[in-house]
């Protein structure tokens, strides 16, 4: 049986922006927790929702026809295929993806930032 994971200790275990770290799996799916700041890129996730769970601060979500802004406590959901760029004044963010699934999605548009790392999740440390 795995050990309880405390989300606060374990975001505090590092400062990396936009770069996940996997607190638990569950069936096929990873639950991961991630430091946001700045904008990440737009991209598309062709076969898979994507659910994202603000734990602090604002994350806002832009989509091609309109933007969620989310706070705490807030949930969204990314309808698979449909292209989004996040963005964050600062704060941190829970999400359910199946494992495997990469941050930077499985097309993107433009450069990736350099502060917006391509990663299908590390384990907490």
């Amino acid at each position: 049986m795995e050990r309880p994971v405390n989300l606060h200790e374990a975001l505090a275990s590092f400062d990396d922006v936009y770069d996940p770290r996997i607190v638990a799996r569950m069936n096929d799916y990873d639950v991961r927790i991630a430091h946001t700041a700045g904008e990440h890129v737009w991209h598309t996730h062709a076969d898979t929702d994507e659910f994202f769970l603000v734990l602090d601060g604002r994350f806002d979500i832009e989509l091609r026809d309109r933007t969620v802004s989310l706070g705490p406590g807030d949930v969204f959901v990314v309808p698979k295929g449909v292209e989004h760029k996040p963005s964050s004044p600062g704060g941190s963010i829970l999400m359910f993806e199946p494992s495997g699934t990469a941050t930077t999605g499985d097309r993107h548009e433009g450069e990736i930032p350099a502060h917006v790392k391509t990663t299908r999740g590390t384990p907490l440390a």
